[in-house]
């Protein structure tokens, strides 16, 4: 017995002789405190931004009052989360401590308080493998929702039920009845973990009076044994680990940088904590032991050969039948079998079979996630097939409305995607707040127009095409293409198309000012054109569709010139628009037959009977224009008396009785009246019933430039006295004879207008 004795001193005196030797060992730098209160804070972590790592690792280091006396203590708290610090290990745990989600109800079921606990940890994820989740009560469905660091979610839970207040067993792991548990999804990096208490009974007055709450916590594995006390009052918080590690880099690329690599010590080795898990640790060699993050950490272990840990395992020890025994230095464990649970020796609580609650509970909740996983598949599965039959029908819309033919002639005239963009349906629905008729700022034949701000915060208008016949598909391409190359100013600029819709969508330009038609016959406008802007809009009108029918690669026919397709940007200039009636004239062909489309009104009478279309035709429409800015009146308005409401056939017929003046727009403030009759005589020889008889758009558009030349000149030179001003225009010749005008019509054929100086510049793109 003596001997026995002097053995076990000799073993203690060597362990402490040990202990001390190593106790000495530093942990973190110089200068920087290594502990507070009795919890030791080895670095990297530290209680000043100088003592840590980086401010991940900051511990709060706070003086809380004591509970049972007056003085106060040093508590650590983690900066991120302010939870209390139980406990911080090298090899890459941290114990924090978590409260209880209680949920607590009346007899008569009334909610009394419902308490949830959330665990956000970014940087120190939730240990899925030392942690349980634990209900305590009756009737209570504890119940957790995780997300890994990928992002994935995973949901869990148990139940527990009461009976009799015998069958709560103090003492005793949780089988279901009072108290139940379930681990925690193993092999995810979980950083947000929800937990909380719920009924799962309408009625609790059966078991009210054996716990009127019920709770819900984490808790690190074997912290926790039921209480009966636990059901009526469970106000405590439980320890968590939490997983740590340095930075987020594999131990190979740390190595790369060795400014940043932790593993300072000599002795050193880095590791990986998990195949899961980012971030590398840091431990000392075999022999070794200290703190491998500063110079010098690891310090050899001297113990000078007395001290040898003893493998129980090895020898006789009191694990129970069936458990696995597992040494470590100073002690070991006992692990139950598969299926058992327990501490697997015989002096505590041995290993026992699961109960059968609880494995049908975990049958039950595997059926019910395997159910929930089933229905939420389903519902992906029938989500990726309409996304896939979605992008077919683009695909079919995109065919139909010619985007093959598209590409191939963007490719053929070397175009670029700046020059026609293509956009996809979805822009233009955020651009339009999918096609909201708030954003209507105009309809005509041809289709809607919207307008829309794209991603660029760029305004434009889109117009929703009726187009949906298979033959006018190429068409509507060349049309495209052509329009995509017209660099005219006073051309609504075509910034491009989509054509994965039912019907092909334009993008133009967005010009603010509203319509000619808008300016001259509502009456709310606050705006009134002068003659000076009404000539100009004439004269830019008409050298736009000069150019279309003389000056582009490819002559063009609107087709459906009216003062609604004549737009006004800020500074009142203006924009020919709507170019989707427009035909496109091969260059061995003056005219060509087609479907009579146009506006009633302003329709040429001669294509309206033979569906011949020229060039001409938009001359007549044209003259029809000019007339309206002549006359302030509309092309057509059946409240006038049955022979002027066709405003045409009424101006020709005022012209041909000399009552020009009686006609004319009362707000016309042109001093000159020869101007004005010029004008009109050009309006006049725009209608004429029979198409050689019109001028070409090309000699309109000189004769309105001479005009507005002499006009400004007259407008820039302080008024020149009239017989200067007759001396300029006798002196030249006329562009268009005036001797074919209508006689009588009160003008005087022998006055003429324009210069060769003046109409030196080309009409044509800008």
């Amino acid at each position: 017995m003596a001997v026995k004795y002097s053995k076990q001193l000799l073993l203690i005196v060597v362990v402490a002789v040990f202990h001390t030797k190593t106790a000495t060992q530093p942990m973190s730098h110089p200068n920087c405190p290594t502990m507070c209160g009795s919890v030791t804070i080895p670095f990297p972590f530290g209680t000043t931004k100088d003592c840590s790592l980086d401010n991940t690792f900051l511990i709060n280091c706070n003086k809380t009052s004591s509970t049972t006396s007056n003085s106060t203590a040093q508590v650590p708290f983690l900066q991120k989360t302010k939870r209390r610090v139980l406990n911080i290990s090298l090899d890459g745990e941290l114990r924090v401590a978590w409260p209880v989600a209680s949920n607590c109800y009346t007899e008569k079921v009334a909610l009394v308080d419902q308490i949830p606990q959330e665990i956000i940890m970014t940087y120190f994820p939730i240990s899925p493998t030392r942690n349980k989740l634990i209900a305590v009560g009756c009737d209570t469905f504890g119940v957790f929702f995780a997300m890994d660091s990928g992002g994935e979610n995973y949901t869990s839970g148990c139940v527990t039920l009461c009976g009799r207040r015998d069958e709560i067993v103090a003492n005793e792991s949780c089988s279901g009845t009072g108290c139940c548990e379930v681990s925690i999804p193993h092999g995810h990096v979980l950083t947000r973990v929800v937990y909380a208490s719920q009924s799962i009974f309408s009625n609790h007055s059966s078991v009210h009076n054996l716990g009127p709450c019920g709770y819900a916590f984490l808790v690190e594995n074997g912290n926790y044994r039921l209480e009966y006390k636990d059901l009526f009052k469970l106000e405590k918080e439980f320890p968590v680990v939490l997983d740590w590690t340095i930075g987020n880099k594999t131990c190979e690329q740390a190595k790369k940088d060795i400014s940043s690599y932790a593993c300072k010590a000599d002795k050193s080795t880095c590791y990986h904590a998990g195949t899961k898990k980012l971030g590398y640790l840091c431990k000392c060699l075999e022999g070794y032991q200290g703190n491998p993050y500063f110079n010098h950490g690891c310090q050899e272990i001297k113990t000078d050969k007395l001290f040898l840990d003893i493998d129980e395992c090895m020898k006789s020890n009191d694990c129970v039948k069936g458990a696995t025994c597992h040494n470590f230095p100073g002690s070991y464990r006992c692990k139950c079998p598969t299926g058992y649970e327990g501490n697997g020796k015989n002096n505590g609580t041995r290993c026992s079979l699961k109960s059968r609650k609880e494995l049908m509970l975990i049958i039950a909740l595997s059926v019910c996630v395997s159910v929930v996983g089933l229905l939420m598949g389903s519902i992906y599965a029938y989500w990726v097939l309409k996304k896939i039959k979605l992008i077919k029908l683009k695909e079919q819309f995109f065919q139909q409305n010619g985007g093959l033919l598209l590409q191939q002639q963007l490719v053929k005239h070397g175009g670029s995607v700046e020059a026609t963009k293509v956009f996809t349906s979805e822009e233009l629905n955020k651009a339009t707040n999918n096609f909201d008729e708030e954003n209507i700022i105009g309809q005509g034949g041809q289709g809607t127009v919207y307008k829309g701000v794209l991603q660029d915060n760029r305004t434009v208008a889109i117009k929703k095409s009726k187009i949906n016949d298979s033959s006018q598909v190429e068409p509507f391409i060349n049309e495209v293409i052509l329009l995509s190359q017209i660099n005219h100013r006073n051309v609504v600029k075509l910034l491009g198309c989509c054509l994965e819709t039912e019907v092909p969508l334009l993008v133009y330009e967005f010009v603010s000012n509203g319509t000619v038609y808008e300016h001259l016959h509502d009456l709310n406008q606050p705006l009134k054109l002068t003659w000076k802007i009404r000539l100009r809009i004439a004269k830019e009108t008409a050298g736009v569709l000069a150019y279309l029918h003389s000056a582009a690669s490819t002559p063009i026919i609107h087709r459906d010139v009216k003062s609604t397709n004549i737009l006004l940007d800020e500074n009142l200039t203006a924009k020919v628009s709507d170019f989707g009636a427009s035909r496109i004239v091969p260059l061995d062909k003056s005219q060509i037959t087609t479907l009579v489309h146009g506006t009633m009104g302003y329709l040429d009478p001669e294509y309206f009977h033979t569906s011949q279309l020229t060039e001409k035709s938009d001359v007549y429409s044209f003259g029809v224009v000019l007339a309206e800015l002549l006359t302030g009146k509309k092309a057509l308005c059946f409240d006038r008396p049955e022979v002027d409401r066709n405003l045409a056939l009424y101006f020709v017929s005022s012209m041909k009785e000399g009552l020009l003046f009686h006609i004319l727009d009362k707000s016309i403030d042109e001093p000159n009246v020869e101007h004005l009759k010029e004008v009109a005589l050009i309006a006049e020889r725009c209608l004429r019933v029979k198409s050689e008889e019109r001028p070409t758009m090309k000699e309109v558009a000189m004769g309105l430039e001479g005009i507005l030349v002499i006009e400004e000149q007259c407008w820039g030179s302080d008024n020149l006295p009239s017989e200067e001003t007759e001396n300029v225009l006798n002196g030249a010749p006329s562009v268009i004879n005036v001797e074919d005008s209508v006689g009588g019509s009160g003008i005087n054929s022998s006055y003429s207008y324009g210069t060769n100086q003046i109409l030196m510049s080309v009409i044509g793109g800008r």
